[in-house]
């Protein structure tokens, strides 16, 4: 069974930067498809950011440019670097990690985000 353990939420001001932290239990992330997802009050979980095994990148258009997501297979742990954060990026950020070949997905347990003055 893999465990996703995220961290590095918090409050930030509009315009301040995060580093979110993703930790993977288990042998099968380097293979893995990784992802951050993210969920507003009173809104269905969105895609933010994915990256395949191979370091390929894919962000939602609303983040582009100022999030960066990164991997770290030495060390089973996926990060979320997020700069400029605007007050629209408060959500509850889950860490997913995809096995697309046999049809198996995991979730982590949320960090909350919170943009606010």
């Amino acid at each position: 069974q893999v465990q996703l353990v995220e961290s590095g939420g918090g409050l930030v001001q509009p315009g301040g930067s995060l580093r979110l932290s993703c930790a993977a239990s288990g042998n099968i992330f380097r293979i893995a498809v990784m992802g951050w997802y993210r969920q507003a009050p009173g809104k269905q979980r969105e895609l933010v950011a994915t990256i395949t095994a191979g370091g390929s990148t894919n962000y939602a258009d609303s983040v582009k440019g100022r999030f960066t997501i990164s991997r770290d297979n030495g060390k089973n742990t996926l990060y979320l670097q997020m700069d400029s954060l605007k007050p629209e990026d408060t959500a509850v950020y889950y860490c997913n990690l995809d096995l697309p070949y046999i049809k198996t997905d995991y979730w982590g347990q949320g960090t909350q985000v919170t943009v606010s003055s």
